[in-house]
């Protein structure tokens, strides 16, 4: 009887010392600004410079806005897009790109038909192996 009164007496101070405990609260704000105003869209890693014509897939658009990637993703959580990462400057492209605030061309737009990417991301920059 003894043993299970000082286990009940543990229990109880645990639980006491438990509920006192003050919450944590996360004060943690980050301020990522407007989303670059680009033509074809923009890269999907920070400095987030424009991207060329052709980078992006069709999908990326909607009525020809370009629907984000990155902090300012804002298309549906499943979401998977091609890109032609030949035209990243990490894969080696030294072409030009536009400027943040270029107008597009519509004779540079992508169409579905002629499209020629050759890796599929998430909104966020991530590569979805397995899928092309």
């Amino acid at each position: 009887m003894r043993k299970f009164t000082l286990v009940l007496m543990a229990a109880a101070a645990g639980i006491c010392l438990t509920a006192a405990a003050p919450g944590a609260e996360a004060q943690v704000a980050v301020d990522i600004g407007v989303a670059p105003d680009c033509p074809y869209g923009y890269y999907d890693v920070a400095p987030y410079a424009c991207a060329p014509a052709g980078y992006y897939g069709p999908e990326w658009f909607n009525d020809g806005i370009f629907i984000g990637v990155g902090p300012w993703f804002h298309g549906p959580a499943d979401f998977h897009g091609h890109v032609n990462n030949h035209f990243h400057p990490d894969h080696g492209y030294k072409g030009p790109a536009p400027k943040v605030g270029e107008k597009p061309d519509p004779a540079r737009r992508v169409d579905a038909a002629h499209f020629k990417g050759n890796e599929m991301r998430d909104g966020h920059g991530h590569v979805v192996k397995g899928k092309r």
